[in-house]
């Protein structure tokens, strides 16, 4: 599904902060993206989700070389493609289930067309009595559930965490993970990016290890 090859990145005209980075997510595949704080954990996955370019190197998503993916092309690559990002990027001003169902809105889709799905997602994460508040009434593992919710909506091949648990005791770490393993048994690759070990010893996965912008383990 995605297959990196000696992938390289820098920003401007400074160092890689990223080298020659080569392995692949496979269907069906459970994957931790690890490695220290600065390692190139973020940059990695916006790269996963093409809102960046390889400096050098070849990656390939769904068969499509990315460096020759216009950008009318992209929207649709993405949707395939669930991301939970780090910072939640909830909007204050909508509801809980506004906020799950806003990538609907965005495809034009009818919201009779889609509420019972999002309210039966917001039950699965366990946000069934909170979808009608806002953002800033949640607490952070409620938002983390919402941001989850919001990334698996649009029913994605791909989700990509970004220290999902960074933000959770360890009892909701371990529901969060869950949650994970059970959209991964039912079909979706799912690559969690953490420095969690606690976490990442709980399920038999691959892990990548990244040190200074390289692969150092790939088990």
């Amino acid at each position: 599904m995605i297959k990196f090859e000696n992938v390289g990145l820098r920003y401007g005209m400074g160092p890689e902060v990223l080298r020659d980075l080569t392995f692949e997510i496979a269907p069906s595949s459970f994957q931790f993206l690890t490695g220290p704080s600065g390692a190139g954990k973020t940059s990695l996955i916006r790269l996963l989700f093409m809102s960046l370019k390889p400096t050098r190197g070849l990656i390939s998503v769904f068969g499509r070389d990315t460096a020759r993916v216009g950008r009318s092309d992209l929207p649709s690559l993405r949707r395939r493609i669930g991301v939970v990002f780090q910072d939640f990027r909830l909007l204050d001003h909508l509801t809980t289930y506004e906020n799950v169902a806003l990538p609907l809105r965005v495809l034009g889709k009818s919201e009779a067309g889609y509420r019972a799905d999002v309210v039966d997602l917001l039950q699965w994460v366990g946000l069934g009595e909170r979808m009608h508040v806002l953002p800033p009434v949640l607490s952070g593992g409620e938002k983390q559930r919402a941001a989850i919710a919001r990334a698996l909506i649009t029913k994605p091949e791909i989700l990509l965490a970004d220290e999902p648990t960074g933000n959770v005791d360890p009892p909701l770490a371990r529901r969060l993970l869950r949650l994970f393993i059970e959209l991964n048994r039912l079909g979706t690759s799912v690559l969690i990016a953490t420095h969690d070990l606690a976490l990442m010893d709980q399920v038999d996965a691959r892990r990548i290890v990244l040190a200074d912008g390289r692969i150092e383990i790939y088990e």
